[in-house]
């Protein structure tokens, strides 16, 4: 079975964008950005929100173009064309490439595609991440923490009444000082 996996970086503050949406505290550098593309390579699909959707469309498609594109970004810019994006949005009118509009979470339909055959989901963005914890979709949680406190924003997890009891996959600090917290939902009792 496929799994969906949420990946989000967070200031050490617990915050994944600052109060105007700022993201450039993130500290991506060749090791992490190759690191990212090692873990997406895998994925059979992108699930995002149409904000999240929206941002990465507006630099992936034809970034290995650009002149100033390191090796990873290039690299990054075709996972990102090749592979299928699930965008749901009840505003988007219309997506480019191999990506699809869907207009809600339909909870058996997503355990329906976890079924299916393939690589796990990358799941990106904070509504749809709480839409689908709240409806415990999500397999395994990759939280990279940022070693910067930027004070004020928008946190990424928030009150919930959904209790997720987790275990430790692995860890993995980066050369820049930003931390893999990995983990994983125990042996899935809601399969037996």
């Amino acid at each position: 079975m496929r799994k969906i996996v949420l990946s989000v970086s967070v200031s050490l503050d617990g915050f994944f964008e600052g109060p105007d949406g700022e993201l450039d505290w993130h500290m991506v550098d060749h090791e992490l950005h190759s690191h990212f593309n090692e873990q997406l390579r895998g994925m059979s699909a992108f699930l995002m929100g149409r904000v999240n959707y929206e941002l990465m469309e507006g630099v992936w498609p034809d970034a290995d173009s650009d002149p100033s594109s390191t090796g990873p970004e290039a690299e990054f810019a075709g996972i990102w064309r090749e592979m299928p994006k699930l965008v749901f949005s009840r505003t988007l009118e219309r997506a480019d490439g191999n990506s699809t509009i869907l207009r809600e979470v339909d909870p058996d339909g997503i355990r329906e595609l976890k079924a299916q055959p393939g690589g796990d989901m990358a799941l990106g963005g904070a509504d749809l991440a709480a839409t689908f914890r709240r409806h415990d979709l999500i397999d395994e949680y990759r939280i990279y923490v940022h070693p910067v406190l930027i004070g004020r924003g928008r946190p990424f997890f928030r009150e919930s009444e959904a209790r997720a009891d987790l275990r430790l996959a692995g860890t993995r600090t980066f050369g820049n000082g930003v931390v893999l917290l990995h983990h994983r939902r125990p042996e899935d009792s809601r399969e037996a």
